[in-house]
């Protein structure tokens, strides 16, 4: 199996939590961010992850994806997302892409192999957000209201193994967000989120960018 994908994507991070986690075996391929030929060749979009399964065929969608290597995989991954779960993420997702963007360009990831991979992201994503420049200036006020809502989440940690108390939609969902998190320096993460995100990268055994922060 082949699992293409970009190192900065939460949605990716996603399928490698599956493969990771239930110990499946899938060759990871790094698209670059400028390549538009090879997913729409795939699935008929310019979308990532896309999973190449062992009949040949392509897949798309994470949380598909996810569900695939579960079943693939013989193993329960519980469905349930706690409704005050869901509204954290809703509510930090709104927000949290004016930390990551402007960051993930510069850390050398191999997203990025060229100056018009990393023109094409910025191209793409100011137009949705707005300047880089000016969500990095504006750091400190963001990293404020992100570790008031840390706090609230470090509230709903069952246990540091995985936020339920048992793997779920609850982890897949929501251990992205945190790992992309991690390469804004300054991050502040409570005394049981980071736990949680430490063992969480160990296990489904996708590193975080701590070491790379800016």
């Amino acid at each position: 199996m082949k699992l293409y994908i970009y190192d900065h994507c939460p949605f990716c991070v996603r399928a490698r939590m599956a493969f990771g986690l239930f110990d499946v075996d899938a060759e990871q391929i790094i698209l670059a961010n400028d390549d538009e030929d090879t997913p729409i060749g795939m699935i008929g979009a310019k979308q990532v992850p896309i999973l190449q399964k062992p009949d040949g065929s392509f897949m798309g969608e994470s949380l598909d994806i996810v569900r695939w290597v579960s079943e693939y995989a013989g193993q329960t991954l519980t469905q349930t997302i706690r409704p005050e779960i869901q509204a954290w993420f809703d509510k930090v997702n709104a927000y949290q892409n004016k930390l990551v963007w402007p960051r993930n360009i510069k850390l050398g990831l191999p997203d990025y192999p060229t100056q018009s991979a990393i023109d094409y992201f910025v191209k793409k994503k100011e137009a949705t957000i707005g300047k880089f420049e000016e969500h990095l200036n504006n750091t400190p006020q963001y990293l404020a209201e992100l570790h008031t809502d840390l706090a609230e989440l470090e509230k709903l940690v069952v246990s540091t193994e995985a936020l339920a108390g048992e793997l779920s939609m609850e982890d897949i969902i929501i251990f992205p967000v945190l790992r992309n998190l991690t390469m804004v320096r300054g991050l502040a993460l409570p005394e049981k989120l980071l736990a949680y995100v430490n063992n969480m990268s160990k296990a489904a055994k996708v590193p975080l960018y701590f070491d790379r922060a800016l």
